[in-house]
């Protein structure tokens, strides 16, 4: 194979990979039902340049492959008919009209007649049988579709609390912690009366401290394993750290949230199931708490750990016959909403730990603060290979801490 044909192979491959490669995030993303994260839309935009590139270096390799092909082409053709003629010349494969025609062989080969022996000698000689074990140097090994990696980088939690650019490694959220007042006009338990004096309380605002935490890896790639893989490596390293970033991230706002507030037990023995008036009551009951607290400002939400959906299955169809819910929408299952019970936002997500029954809070209890650093390379000619790295800072802080409620079973 010539230089040329080998390179548009290679680049042939590449644009295949890239294309798959993007293809690949489009359906992750529309599978969940979800917009492309931000670490998805750097990594399909990196991808599509190296495609203009890869397609502006095959056109000029397509017009010059053209030009050999119709040389080949061409000596082809002229030995196929050189073939022909010597089969014309040689007496070619032998072939029997008739059974007559065999016999009559049959018989001058019994009478010694050496043409007719021979022409029996190659029409009844044993076909050898040929397999792929027999071939095993040209058998290929295929590599079908992408590769199949189970992770999951949707950050429901972080995407239900949303995030805020981070400017600077530290940084201050004001917040209100004594109110003004405002009362009746006049002494205490008297009439209003004009000239008395109003009463008076000053605001205090205080500072919550936010500082940058930083999350990252980084893998050293081989240039052969990059040159020789298909599906392309160092698309399929960068593609899992972004993942593992996103898996890291979500853990760190699940363990988070998983200090916040009081714990309050569900209704019930332990391990039983509970009925739609107690789940349904308490979460009545914990709404209520965090009312008190954060005075409707955020929207209400409650995270559950993946094996914990079921304490709340009574609430919704089919489970429940008269469900005060619509029916869970499965294809979310830890990558967003699930559910609405009486109308919250139930968010299942794999960061919280273990056994989180579920946690009731505001999406104003807690605020996320990210910017993604991305993806980072750099050839170590040295070695011959390529170190890639993929980082970002990301750092949840705490609002309000008591604006929470952790159910929990009966002990």
């Amino acid at each position: 194979m010539s230089g040329s044909d080998s390179m548009i192979l290679r680049l042939e491959k590449e644009l295949a990979e890239k294309t798959a490669f993007i293809e690949g995030i489009v359906s992750g993303a529309q599978d969940g039902d979800r917009d492309m994260t931000d670490n998805e839309r750097e990594l399909t935009t990196g991808a599509r340049s190296r495609i203009q590139d890869v397609e502006q270096q095959l056109e000029l390799l397509y017009e010059n492959r053209t030009r050999t092909m119709a040389a080949r082409e061409r000596a082809d053709q002229v030995g196929r008919e050189m073939a022909r003629l010597r089969t014309e010349v040689d007496h070619g494969p032998v072939e029997y009209v008739s059974p007559g025609h065999y016999l009559m062989d049959t018989w001058k080969a019994h009478l010694n007649d050496r043409s007719a022996q021979e022409r029996l000698q190659v029409f009844e000689r044993a076909a050898a049988h040929q397999k792929t074990t027999d071939n095993l140097g040209i058998v290929p090994d295929p590599i079908v579709g992408n590769v199949v990696n189970f992770i999951d980088g949707s950050r429901p939690l972080v995407t239900m609390l949303g995030t805020a650019p981070m400017t600077a490694a530290t940084w201050y959220r004001p917040k209100v912690t004594q109110h003004t007042t405002v009362a009746k006009q006049g002494a205490a338990g008297g009439a209003a009366d004009e000239k008395t004096e109003l009463t008076s309380q000053k605001m205090t605002i205080t500072r919550l401290t936010g500082t940058a935490v930083t999350y990252g890896g980084y893998v050293n790639v081989s240039r052969q394993d990059i040159d020789f893989s298909s599906p392309n490596a160092l698309d399929t390293v960068v593609n899992d750290l972004s993942a593992v970033y996103a898996v890291q991230t979500e853990a760190t706002v699940g363990a988070l949230l998983a200090t916040l507030g009081a714990t309050s037990e569900l209704p019930g023995a332990a391990g039983t199931t509970k009925t739609v008036a107690d789940l349904a009551n308490s979460l009545l009951t914990g709404l209520a708490t965090i009312y008190g607290i954060v005075k409707g400002v955020g929207r209400y939400f409650l995270a559950v750990s993946p094996d914990k959906v079921g304490v709340w299955a009574p609430l919704f169809a089919p489970v429940n016959v008269n469900p005060v819910a619509p029916g869970l929408d499965l294809p979310t299952f830890g990558n967003g909403i699930f559910g609405y019970p009486l109308g919250i936002p139930l968010v299942v997500s794999a960061g919280l730990p273990a056994g989180t029954i579920g946690i009731l809070t505001a999406t104003s209890a807690v605020e996320c603060f990210e910017q993604r650093v991305g993806q980072l390379q750099a050839v170590e000619p040295s070695v011959l290979g390529v170190q890639v790295a993929y980082a970002g800072y990301f750092t949840p802080v705490t609002i309000e801490s008591t604006a929470a409620v952790r159910f929990v079973d009966a002990v």
